[in-house]
């Protein structure tokens, strides 16, 4: 078992279209890159709602997650998506690693 876990974003595309969640993406990350225990993140379309869009971010840790979601630069870094988020379901939602091949 790892101690590694996912953190699913899920986001809608305004009606500005889906460029404006891309753009918000890439900024973010950008702002991430040396966030200490974040170990990447990924930007996904559906292939079944146009509009639909996660964030998969992969961390370390729970506390390394933890310790960044508690911050002080928490809510600045990511501000670009929050617009976004899909309020029609539970916007947000973490994953332990369980096995993985």
């Amino acid at each position: 078992m790892s101690d590694r876990i996912r953190i699913l974003l899920f986001c809608r595309a305004p009606a500005e279209g889906p460029e404006v969640i891309e753009r918000a993406y890439h900024e973010i990350s950008k702002t991430l890159a040396d966030t200490p225990g974040l170990l990447g993140n990924e930007l996904l379309h559906s292939l079944i709602e146009d509009d639909a869009f996660a964030v998969m971010s992969e961390w370390e840790s729970f506390e390394a997650f933890h310790a960044w979601d508690e911050g002080p630069e928490h809510k600045g870094q990511t501000a670009g998506l929050r617009p976004y988020q899909d309020r029609t379901r539970r916007p947000w939602d973490m994953y332990a690693v369980r096995a993985t091949y």
